[in-house]
């Protein structure tokens, strides 16, 4: 009797695993199927990717545009960016004697790909060596219906 209950549960686990291999394969989503996919997107100021660079050279990029390219060198539109600008002064704590950095921020989102021309005047005036210009929360529209997010870019002026 053992043997005949051996036997069958065997014969099930056969039947079984056949049965498992015969099933046609899950199917894939949409997406993934149609190969349409983001590009790796790259982003610059004019034609400069994050870097450290001289008042006067950041000084001439304020007129620029923000660009958003794929690999294949596609542009796409910048719907809007954020804007921030981190300045630091050197100071003596009063408690330690030490010096130390205090680091100060202003900064505002732009629907455009360049910021207007009152922060680009004022950015002209406010530029000095150390500080650092962020541009974030790049947006681009990528298709029809697809907005997207293009890489952060940093810059040191010198």
């Amino acid at each position: 009797m053992i043997k005949h209950l051996l036997l069958i549960t065997c014969l099930m686990a056969t039947i079984n695993s056949f049965g498992q291999a015969a099933k046609p394969a899950a199917k894939k989503p949409a997406a993934a199927s149609s190969g349409k996919r983001p590009a790796k997107l790259i982003s610059t100021w004019g034609n400069f990717l994050s870097d450290s660079l001289p008042k006067n050279e950041l000084t001439k990029l304020l007129d620029s545009a923000l660009v958003v390219r794929d690999e294949k060198g596609v542009k796409y539109p910048v719907i809007s960016f954020a804007f921030t600008y981190e300045t630091r002064e050197v100071y003596l704590n009063d408690t330690t004697g030490q010096p130390g950095i205090y680091k100060d921020y202003i900064g505002n989102n732009f629907q455009d790909a360049r910021m207007d021309s009152v922060w680009r005047k004022g950015m002209k005036e406010k530029l000095d060596k150390g500080n650092i210009l962020y541009f974030d929360e790049i947006l681009i529209k990528y298709s029809e219906d697809k907005i997207y997010k293009a890489p952060s870019l940093q810059f040191i002026v010198r």
